[in-house]
């Protein structure tokens, strides 16, 4: 049983783009679909795909991953800051920028899975999953 599902989530992603992977696979879960769904809208991966294998006991989730014109890294840096040991919320005032403006935060709120961009637009705070830039 994994402890972690969304720090393995973004280590497939850390170690996939350092060793220039066109995709990652892991097992699927709701959680990580709406994270990957986060990261897609804020164009730091291209798409997912949930790929279902006959004898499997978890469908597969399939991210591609997502490179410059010329080959260079559009995630530098992928960090967990909430982890299930220290939960660390925020609330639409606390919200910081990351990298002023050129990274993003994942969160966990009520109204779903949102970078904090969007949670800032929809007025809603929540728990900070992930930073990335």
């Amino acid at each position: 049983m994994m402890t972690d599902p969304i720090a393995d989530l973004l280590t497939r992603i850390r170690n996939g783009i350092h060793v220039e992977r066109p995709y990652v696979d892991m097992p699927s879960s709701q959680m990580k679909i709406r994270v990957v769904e986060a990261l897609a809208r804020e164009g730091y991966v291209w798409d997912h795909e949930v790929v279902e294998e006959e004898g499997a006991p978890v469908a597969t989730l399939r991210v591609n991953l997502k490179y410059g014109p010329n080959g260079e890294k559009v995630i530098t840096h992928i960090e967990r800051v909430s982890s299930p040991g220290r939960r660390i919320y925020v609330g639409v005032a606390d919200m910081k920028e990351v990298r002023q403006g050129l990274g993003i935060s994942v969160l966990s709120t009520s109204k779903g899975v949102l970078s904090n961009r969007e949670a800032r637009k929809a007025g809603v705070g929540g728990e900070l999953l992930c930073q990335i830039w």
